[in-house]
């Protein structure tokens, strides 16, 4: 099984490579159309990618919809983060306008940074400064009529809980600007990809679930505690409800 895990992962990277080295040349031509136009374009060749790739290497992915859900609408868009397979999943998943508030350091690898660089607002945690930046751009972004994507985690989620706490950043542009939250659950990313091993990849389901979109009408800053609280009880709950895996195996382990 160690063997065929292997060539698997060699078969998926090699399969990734040459799909993105196809996305290339149209990625760099949408670049002189600017971060609008040119952005847009780019994030619809990434769901391209996506598909193809999923398709390659035998995921199986399903959108579900606890309510019905209108891509002509903005939103503030937050997941639970618990894989790198959770990148390519919000691009297979949302076909719509949308920017995704990602980590500056994806940035730098080869060949794949250009097209990320053109593709997400990049954030620096360890700077204030860059912060306060990711920031402004987002809310730029916003009034551009393009909504945003934010794992409001920060980083992985390995603590076997449902949800690690949440950064404030996410509530409090919602509020600002007065765009409500959409929640969605990740099911399935960690089976397909612990991330603890870039190899531990494997074929199968993936699903996303779209929650009820959480208003913000009227919320002042004063609220971004009681919002984000929200938001994080609405999430858990679900994550429990759909029996999450990483949730089920540390109750059976207890």
């Amino acid at each position: 099984m160690r063997i065929l895990r292997y060539v698997y992962g060699v078969y998926a990277l090699v399969t990734f490579v040459l799909c993105m080295l196809l996305v290339i040349p149209p990625v760099v031509v949408a670049s002189f159309f600017g971060k609008v136009r040119g952005g847009n374009f780019i994030y619809r060749l990434c769901s391209y990618w996506a598909d193809v790739w999923f398709f390659l290497i035998g995921i199986r992915h399903r959108n579900f919809y606890e309510l019905p859900h209108d891509k002509n609408r903005q939103y503030i868009f937050v997941a639970n983060h618990i894989s790198y397979l959770d990148a390519p999943v919000i691009v297979k998943t949302l076909h719509q306008k949308l920017r995704v508030l990602g980590k500056v350091e994806v940035s730098k690898v080869p060949l794949f940074g250009f097209i990320y660089r053109n593709a997400v607002v990049t954030v620096d945690r360890s700077s204030a400064m860059h912060r306060a930046n990711s920031v402004r751009i987002l809310k730029s972004v916003i009034r551009k009529g393009i909504s945003i994507f934010i794992f409001p985690e920060g980083t992985f989620n390995e603590t076997g809980k449902p949800l690690k706490e949440l950064y404030d950043g996410a509530f409090r542009i919602a509020i600002e600007t007065q765009t409500p939250i959409k929640p969605l659950l990740f099911l399935d990313t960690w089976h397909r990809m612990h991330y603890g091993s870039a190899f531990s990849l494997n074929p199968g389901r993936s699903r996303v679930v779209f929650l009820k979109e959480i208003p913000v009408e009227g919320l002042t800053g004063k609220d971004v505690e009681a919002l984000k609280q929200r938001v994080q009880q609405v999430m858990e709950q679900k994550l429990q409800e759909y029996k999450a895996g990483w949730i089920a195996d540390r109750q059976m382990c207890k």
